[in-house]
């Protein structure tokens, strides 16, 4: 009977410790990750992160959006990020080891921006070239200036801009306001201006595109919980939000 009682007791210590241990690994991550992304992927991250923290309680993700050459240079420097969304390999490349396993989860490509009406009547890319145009472009350092320089120098075309501005969206602001008749820019950057902007498509034997790869930072504060976010923007419904927003995705 003593031996049974003993045997009984050594079973209810084991159920409890892997109980315990259960409880512990299926414990939701929950807390605050930053999260540094491409300015192009504003609107598609916004929503995405709407989701996330409905479907994830007690979890805040905190967006920072940028030029990715200025927001790989900040991590570099010691900037507090948890994940890195970039949108050029060059730039996640940078911080080396700093990333861990980075995996390209879209692709993006051009379009020329154009005011509402298209006042000076810009139907291609030779169009931009013509004398009093004036055309806005991404700094040659971002990767939508180093797309957009791949792009002319693929339709054979030269243009002097009449501003090189720091990012997509400094871009795309330049067209809104009427500042310039035209301006090179992401197809889903001319997508989620709505009727801002009108969009004039570029032919694919000229376009390029640019990858844009995504990590956890070896310095994460909350790295389950920027691991959960990085495999929730590479999952299949983050997938349909990122291809409604114009995204190329695998």
């Amino acid at each position: 009977m003593k031996r049974l009682v003993g045997a009984l007791l050594a079973l209810a210590v084991l159920a409890g410790c892997s109980s315990s241990a259960s409880g512990q690994g299926d414990r939701p991550s929950t807390g605050t990750i930053t999260v540094d992304a491409a300015a192009s992927l504003t609107e598609a991250f916004g929503t995405l992160k709407r989701q996330f923290e409905k479907s994830h309680p007690g979890t805040t993700v905190k967006l920072v959006f940028g030029a990715s050459s200025d927001l790989s240079t900040q991590i570099r420097q010691g900037a507090p990020v948890d994940v890195f969304a970039s949108a050029s390999e060059k730039n996640m490349q940078a911080l080396g080891k700093a990333a861990i396993a980075p995996h390209d989860f879209v692709a993006n490509r051009l379009e020329i921006a154009v005011p509402p009406g298209n006042p000076a009547r810009i139907g291609n890319l030779a169009d931009l070239a013509k004398p009093g145009v004036k055309v806005a472009v991404c700094d040659p350092a971002v990767p939508c200036g180093v797309v957009a320089a791949t792009v002319l120098a693929k339709a054979g075309v030269k243009v002097k801009p009449v501003a090189s501005l720091a990012d997509v969206k400094s871009t795309l602001a330049a067209v809104q306001s009427g500042e310039v008749d035209a301006g090179l820019v992401y197809v889903t950057d001319v997508r989620a201006s709505g009727a801002k902007v009108e969009g004039v498509k570029i032919p694919d034997a000229v376009n390029a595109s640019t990858s844009y790869p995504i990590a956890v930072l070896k310095q994460a504060r909350n790295a389950a919980l920027a691991k959960l976010w990085v495999d929730y923007v590479r999952s299949a419904e983050a997938a349909r939000v990122l291809r409604s927003d114009g995204f190329l995705v695998p």
